[in-house]
């Protein structure tokens, strides 16, 4: 770094919602050539803090300087204009549309009338000198999702970004495509842009970042150079010099018990939007926990609907504890002691105008219903029976559901789903974004629950979870079974290439 002002600076940054002091930073900084990673436990004040760099959220208070000329950012469009990208979690390409198409929607200092030929030239020239190189002419759709996030980054740049927000951006990558980007993250630093890296993988963050700057209830709590960091020192930041995150053993294997889930040859209907299963076939029993593996998009969601029965089958059979299953309500399912922790927590399970404690109560209203009401006393002594063993920070019950953050909406879905002791719990992406110890927590959740004869069918990119935690593996692709794995081939360059399609998988 030189003497030149900072990209962007913030100071005296406050944000309030309601009660909620979501952010209280007093300076934070990136400069050019720099990768700054923002780290911290779940409602730590990440997403807020850089949602008011891009102008999504407007603070109470802060003064803001770009290359020091001091401005007010009032909207993504503003925050653009002054040279701020972002890249959310969720990508927002049109997949129906090429990537030229995506990215002409997007810039806007085009003129009114340009041709594809020109676009095309002016997107080689910037991709081809940071390594962003992918197909302009193809439909999004059809780009793996390593390529999709490539051209996120490239639609910014051709913006006039100097200056990337990364939200959580290896979260849908397998370990390849993750390296890929970490190259490309080194060529944006080494060309003069500024990167601020949000995420929850510490290993991620000592490869790729030159400073780390710690989040903890609002605040920035310490901000280290990459030679003074280490795991332990970057906990103990997050949490709490005294609150280490240790791993219990697992408990030992066992033989496994009755069977809990039968599929056979499972085929679903194409439909827009879905990926169709083909022949998919798979047993899960009572007291194992049966790893999904797979790029986020290559059925795991469809496949979860299917047990659940939220999703019909076109052909094939589903059995449950023995039972003909293929034609149960989602209802006659869930009774059956079916856990549900889909892969969007707000969208999915949760209603966002509803308070927690009325969310806690969703999909229990017989177990707690009194009269014409709930005994929300009851439901209130489940709920906080079922967080401390998860030993998860109390949630307030009096906060709309959707100004939690991510990680908080995560674990309110936790408590409610594994209150009542499940015999099968289906989940995807249990622990994306939450924290270390909530993590850990969840893991170990599952393997009490293992050793407690349930049965746990789990959906994770995390292929260093899928290691830790489960029996047996299976590898999810277009639709199909690639694979099926266990133990002694629980590896990175063994799995791998079987997610992502690679020649050397067989």
């Amino acid at each position: 770094m030189t003497d030149a002002p900072a990209l962007l600076e913030a100071n005296g940054v406050v944000k309030r919602f309601g009660a909620l002091l979501a952010n209280d930073v007093a300076e934070f900084a990136v400069h050019a050539g720099e990768v700054v990673a923002l780290v911290g436990e779940n409602g730590a004040g990440k997403s807020t803090l850089c949602k008011i760099l891009y102008g999504y959220y407007r603070p109470d208070a802060g003064e803001f300087r770009v290359a020091g000329e001091r401005l007010t950012i009032t909207s993504p469009r503003e925050a653009r204009r002054h040279g701020i990208g972002m890249v959310f979690q969720n990508l927002s390409l049109i997949p129906a549309l090429t990537v030229w198409e995506n990215i002409a929607l997007y810039v806007e200092d085009l003129p009114w009338l340009i041709g594809p030929a020109q676009l095309r030239r002016r997107m080689r020239r910037l991709a081809d000198r940071l390594g962003l190189a992918v197909d302009p002419n193809l439909p999004v759709g059809r780009l793996a999702v390593g390529d999709r996030q490539k051209v996120e980054i490239l639609k910014q740049l051709l913006a006039g970004a100097k200056l990337l927000i990364l939200d959580e951006p290896t979260k849908v990558l397998a370990p390849q495509e993750t390296e890929g980007l970490f190259r490309t993250i080194a060529e944006l630093r080494d060309e003069g842009y500024g990167l601020i890296f949000v995420t929850h993988k510490l290993r991620e963050v000592l490869a790729c970042a030159d400073r780390i700057a710690v989040m903890r209830q609002g605040r920035i709590v310490g901000t280290l150079r990459k030679s003074e960091a280490d795991e332990a020192t970057l906990l103990a930041l997050m949490f709490g010099a005294a609150s280490p995150v240790v791993a219990p053993p697992r408990s030992p294997p066992k033989a496994p018990g009755e069977l809990a889930l039968q599929l056979d040859r499972i085929t679903t209907a194409p439909e827009i939007g879905a990926v169709a299963l083909r022949d998919v076939s798979l047993t899960l029993r009572s007291g194992e926990i049966l790893g999904v593996a797979g790029v986020s998009g290559n059925g795991q969601r469809e496949l979860a609907e299917v047990v659940l029965g939220l999703r019909r089958q076109l052909r094939g059979g589903k059995r449950l504890w023995g039972e003909d299953a293929a034609t149960w309500s989602v209802a006659r399912v869930r009774e059956s002691g079916i856990a549900s922790i889909p892969d969007d927590a707000l969208g999915l399970a949760l209603i966002p105008g509803f308070t927690v404690r009325e969310n806690l109560a969703l999909g229990s209203g017989r177990r707690y219903r009194a009269g014409l009401d709930l005994d929300w006393r009851r439901v209130a002594a489940d709920m906080e029976s079922s967080r401390a063993q998860l030993h998860f920070p109390p949630l307030p019950l009096d906060a709309i559901a959707a100004v939690l953050s991510g990680g908080n909406q995560q674990r309110l879905v936790l408590t409610r789903e594994l209150v009542h002791g499940p015999k099968l719990i289906v989940a995807l992406y249990p622990t994306r974004g939450l924290d270390a110890r909530s993590t850990q927590a969840v893991r170990t959740v599952f393997d009490e629950a293992r050793a407690a004869d349930a049965a746990v069918l789990l959906f994770s990119e995390d292929l260093d979870e899928l290691f830790v935690v489960c029996d047996r593996l299976i590898v999810l692709r277009e639709g199909r079974i690639a694979g099926t794995f266990s133990p002694e081939s629980f590896n990175p360059e063994t799995i791998g290439p079987w997610m992502v399609g690679a020649a050397n998988a067989a």
